[in-house]
């Protein structure tokens, strides 16, 4: 493999730190969270206490104020473990952010310390049942009301939707206004009217709680709302990016472990009296998949180099976006195949690995988005 320069002995050390805790904590535990449809509470705690959640949060929050390397390399791993359960990513590279770089002084002070140390578990509330990518078409309401705003609405899909004990809803509080109308809002889980469906059965992230949220004359404090009115949509562009990329590092932490364990695995596996390994098919593919790997890994470590100079912009996180989970999903597809049948049964790391990837393709942004941004860049 490419030397990855992007990482020193400190983060090799936090990676270090990271595998053996997933390894110890939370792969022992999984099956049994997938049968569940949720990850327990106490690996969210562990995970605070050991700084591996929200390490970009500033010091006086709580958080470590490290760059996103850190929250990287917590997610490669993950990926390695075959953990997609934990909702980690989620809520650190993508919902926590909002309050950092949106949230009043307040707002930081009262949610971020807990956010760090696992107590509190965040979601964000995008996607309805009518409006997936499109986020203009949000039905969600805000409407102000003296000192409080009341929102209605309903929204789907939502990752740690469950466990989530704060979300950032995605309401319009102007419908006439089209994006300028769109608005961000902090609603804390015991709000009356707030209410979260059944946790959703899934083809694949068993073990991570996907819900249904409804809010129905759901009042809560002017203050509640997130950074400026009408400035919600503003906020999820710029910070849609980082999201990709985050979607991206997982990928290439699924796409490193499944093709490590078929390589171990065709070394082993006889078929016409030798090893899968040494026919040239088994050789061919997974010398293809290889190279398209390690040149994936190379241009993602090049986005987050630019992340964190801030110069990450759409259509450079659009094409990362679309390279890397069309890849994953190719990578499970083939190395499945080399498993035979035996790589169509659930015990199997490569099976879950395969029903995990697809939905890589559709969310944050499907990847038909991600066409049309780089296209209408190319085009203009």
């Amino acid at each position: 493999m490419i030397p990855r320069t992007l990482y020193d002995s400190d983060h090799d050390m936090f990676r270090d730190s990271v595998r053996k805790f997933l390894q110890t904590e939370a792969v022992p535990h999984h099956a049994q969270w997938e049968k569940d449809g949720m990850v327990s509470d106490d690996i969210w705690l562990k995970a605070g206490e050991q700084g591996f959640l929200c390490p970009t949060v500033p010091e006086e929050y709580g958080g470590v104020g490290v760059d996103f390397r850190y929250n990287c390399i917590v997610n490669e791993e993950i990926g390695h473990a075959g953990c997609t359960g934990l909702g980690w990513t989620l809520h650190s590279d993508i919902a926590v952010p909002y309050i950092v770089r949106y949230g009043s002084e307040e707002q930081k002070q009262r949610f971020l310390p807990r956010c760090v140390s696992g107590e509190l578990i965040t979601a964000i509330a995008m996607t309805e049942p009518s409006a997936g990518s499109d986020l203009q078409g949000t039905k969600t309401t805000a409407v102000l009301d003296g000192d409080e705003w009341v929102l209605n609405g309903s929204k789907t899909f939502i990752t740690n939707g469950q466990k989530s004990g704060l979300v950032i809803v995605v309401a319009k509080t102007n419908v006439d206004a089209g994006s300028k109308g769109i608005s961000l809002f902090l609603v804390e889980a015991d709000t009356p009217g707030f209410t979260k469906g059944k946790n959703l059965e899934k083809l694949g992230l068993k073990a991570q709680d996907t819900s249904e949220l409804f809010f129905q004359d759901v009042r809560i404090p002017k203050d509640n709302l997130l950074g400026e009115e009408g400035r919600g949509f503003i906020y999820l562009m710029q910070d849609l990016p980082q999201e990709r990329l985050s979607v991206a590092v997982s990928a290439n932490g699924m796409c490193q472990a499944v093709m490590q364990t078929t390589i171990d695995y065709v070394k082993e596996r006889k078929a016409f009296g030798t090893n899968v390994a040494s026919f040239q098919n088994t050789q061919f593919k997974l010398a293809e998949l290889s190279a398209e790997v390690s040149c994936a890994e190379v241009y993602l470590d090049r986005c987050t180099e630019l992340l964190i100079e801030d110069k990450l912009d759409t259509v450079t996180a659009s094409k990362l976006k679309l390279l890397t989970t069309d890849l994953q999903c190719k990578v499970a597809d083939e190395c499945l195949q080399l498993f035979g049948g035996w790589g169509y049964m659930w015990e199997y790391p490569v099976c879950r690995a395969f029903a995990d990837a697809r939905v890589q393709r559709i969310y944050a942004g499907s990847n038909e988005i991600m066409k049309l941004i780089i296209s209408r860049d190319l085009l203009k």
